[in-house]
């Protein structure tokens, strides 16, 4: 649990700063380059969801996350899981989700910033919006390999049982 609090808290760190950053050197709007055809910096209030969907129902995101993350600490607390996987997905999840909900309180928006070039790829996101992603697909990643270990179980006639949180590690 406490690796899960951690990664957390770090993924609020560097959301946080990189978010300070931004607005202390790029004007709302503008771009700066980082790698030529590959990002840039672009700095926008985003008051809705991705893509800027529902941007006039900041309350429905900000009650959403805040279930999340109550899900999230209830889980930890509740389970105290050992997988190291399991610890770091959700520390990212946790941390991202945090870090949106501090802009969303402080600012009323989201500071949103990275434009990927390199594949057209037509959303501006934040590092928290990073953490979440990378999390859940760590999460999944973890799922399926528990999934794997079970049906390995099961083929060599051992107990049907949903494995233990340490067991996808290996």
């Amino acid at each position: 649990m406490v690796l899960c609090l951690v990664v957390a808290a770090v993924a609020i760190f560097l959301d946080q700063m990189t978010k300070l950053l931004v607005v202390q050197n790029i004007s709302e709007g503008a771009s700066v380059e980082g790698i030529r055809g590959v990002f840039r910096l672009t700095y926008i209030e985003n008051k809705g969801a991705a893509f800027g969907i529902l941007a006039e129902h900041r309350w429905i995101f900000m009650g959403l996350s805040v279930i999340a993350i109550a899900a999230i600490l209830f889980y930890l607390w509740r389970e105290k899981p050992r997988s190291i996987l399991v610890c770091l997905s959700l520390g990212m999840i946790l941390g991202g989700g945090i870090g949106n909900m501090i802009d969303r309180i402080l600012r009323g928006a989201v500071i949103d910033f990275v434009e990927v070039k390199l594949i057209h790829f037509p959303y501006i996101f934040n590092v928290a919006d990073a953490f979440v992603c990378i999390g859940c697909v760590l999460l999944i990643l973890y799922l399926i390999l528990s999934e794997v270990q079970n049906k390995k179980k099961q083929s060599r006639g051992e107990k049907d049982t949903a494995p233990s949180d340490g067991e996808a590690d290996a």
